[in-house]
């Protein structure tokens, strides 16, 4: 009986809406447990070791580190890209009327963040990060507003959910345009012509999956060698799997379903515990008042909710939107907040934004600080609002 109860509490555990937020969490301390430790400098060695083999026509030889961040996110991103297809077929991106607020919002809540750190930042040597502090961290936010859902509506789960998927777009976008090397053509064209292949098989109702992750894994190479950022591969990828309107399960839904444990109690953990990996050292606390932590800080705590907060007041002003069903203002701004937790994204574009592993440092610890105190201020601000029900909007 003992056994079974143990096996119950597991599944239920897995099943949790906040438990990959633990376990991420679990991952992040850890890491920094181990950068802090005599193991440090192994675990170092570990991430920089070679694996996979190359010859004349193929290179498939990388480090542990360009693994995970090119080739496990790679399949975090083709996640990410069936949940945006899925949302804007059925979803909560579905109708122009059900969009507007999240889509809007969430792009008021990357302008304003990369402003601030442009301000702080502008003509310096980091001026790169200025995409940092626009992520938004889907796993961490809604894990925390799970620990309030009682005191909240339903909708702004959805709502937040929504801004997140758009947010995860923009930061696509960025990374696609502006965190990209020099481009080699013809590796594009090869990566396009499978592409091409795929949305073939989607147009004449080709349902096996593996018709299109075998040749994604292709795209991937191409991509991978085009000058483009690998994980754009998993995105492109996910826009050619079949979705259906109604209720049906369809290719990409089952897709999706398969990803989505893995992803999130598996390569996110793992890109947490290969990359958090910060080493405290002496005058990293006065690193945060200098522009690359100001902007970064700034930008998550401040930058993320005034965007948000500003576009949606402006649409419901000009009655372009609503705010979501039962939701009030103070909602809104706790959900401000709580997109200010950067984490994944925001460390991940650090990484790409500097060559040198100081700032790469500096802006991770920003990233966990700013990260921290959003999501902070923005559980209490919800926990708060559970009783102050009797306010009007």
């Amino acid at each position: 009986m003992p056994k079974l109860i143990n096996i119950r509490s597991f599944k239920d555990f897995f099943n949790s809406s906040s438990s990959s937020g633990i376990v991420l969490f679990a991952c992040l301390f850890l890491s920094l447990v181990i950068a802090n430790s005599p193991w440090g400098e192994g675990f170092n060695n570990l991430l920089h070791t070679q694996l996979g083999f190359e010859n004349e026509t193929l290179h498939l030889r990388y480090s542990v580190a360009l693994w995970i961040n090119d080739g496990l996110m790679a399949i975090f991103f083709l996640l990410v890209g069936l949940e945006i297809k899925r949302e804007v077929v059925e979803g909560e991106l579905s109708s122009p009327k059900k969009a507007i607020l999240p889509i809007i919002c969430a792009v008021g809540g990357a302008i304003v963040p990369a402003l601030i750190y442009a301000f702080f930042n502008g003509g310096t040597t980091t001026a790169a990060g200025w995409g940092i502090p626009m992520a938004t961290d889907i796993a961490f936010a809604l894990a925390i507003l799970s620990l309030v859902s009682k005191k909240v509506p339903i909708s702004l789960k959805i709502f937040l959910a929504a801004l997140a998927i758009v947010d995860d777009l923009l930061a696509i976008l960025v990374i696609a345009i502006f965190y990209s090397s020099e481009l080699h053509y013809m590796n594009l064209i090869y990566a396009g012509v499978i592409l091409g292949i795929l949305f073939l098989f989607n147009r004449f109702g080709v349902k096996n999956i593996a018709f299109y992750l075998i040749p994604g894994l292709l795209v991937w190479y191409f991509v991978h060698h085009s000058g483009i950022h690998a994980t754009i591969a998993g995105v492109l990828v996910a826009l050619t799997l079949p979705t259906t309107e109604d209720d049906t399960e369809s290719p990409l839904e089952k897709l999706e379903h398969a990803l989505t444990k893995p992803v999130s109690f598996l390569i996110v953990p793992v890109f947490a515990l290969a990359n958090t990996n910060i080493r405290f050292e002496d005058g990293m606390v006065e690193g945060l008042f200098t522009g690359l932590g100001m902007g970064i800080v700034l930008g998550l705590i401040i930058g993320k909710p005034v965007g948000i907060i500003l576009i949606s007041w402006l649409s419901v002003k000009l009655k372009i939107s609503q705010l979501p069903d039962q939701a009030r203002w103070i909602h809104i701004v706790g959900v401000g907040l709580l997109a200010g937790i950067g984490f994944t994204m925001s460390i991940f574009i650090s990484i790409l934004s500097f060559a040198d592993p100081l700032q790469v440092q500096e802006a991770k610890f920003s990233i966990l600080v700013g990260s921290f105190l959003s999501g902070f201020l923005g559980y209490m601000l919800l926990n708060y609002s559970g009783k102050t029900k009797g306010e009007t909007k």
